[in-house]
């Protein structure tokens, strides 16, 4: 029987930490949500005066990395360049902040990161990734 990579709790809180980190030095107040590779919710972080409609923006850009197994910058591109055919897709979310999380070039689940611009929640994520 073939074994697969699979994402750990201990995982999403190393990349959840790297994350929250990231969004400390800058002074970001956002929602840190990680999913599985079925899409979902394994680690939510939210801190105490981060506006709250950042919970579901940022699983929803975990679940939708999972889904398309691609970082949702491909389609905040897509949408910005023209192709709005991306926001007619299911769960796609057309805003940077939401990347695959891969081990061994397999998508193992999903961070979402949302609460301050697009490029900023993207530079959060990428710190999180970093830190698997």
């Amino acid at each position: 029987m073939a074994s697969k990579p699979v994402l750990t709790l201990e995982d999403a809180r190393r990349i959840a930490a790297a994350a929250a980190a990231e969004a400390g030095r800058n002074e970001w107040k956002v929602a840190i949500a990680i999913v599985d590779d079925g899409g979902h919710l394994l680690y939510l972080q939210r801190g105490h005066d981060t506006q709250f409609g950042t919970v579901e923006t940022a699983i929803a850009k975990a679940h939708a990395t999972v889904a398309f197994q691609r970082p949702t910058k491909v389609s905040e591109d897509a949408v910005l360049s023209g192709r709005l055919i991306h926001l007619a897709l299911p769960g796609v979310i057309p805003a940077e902040g939401g990347v695959p999380l891969l081990r061994d070039g397999v998508v193992i689940g999903g961070l979402g990161i949302s609460g301050v611009r697009s490029v900023q929640d993207g530079q959060i994520a990428a710190a999180g990734t970093n830190a698997l």
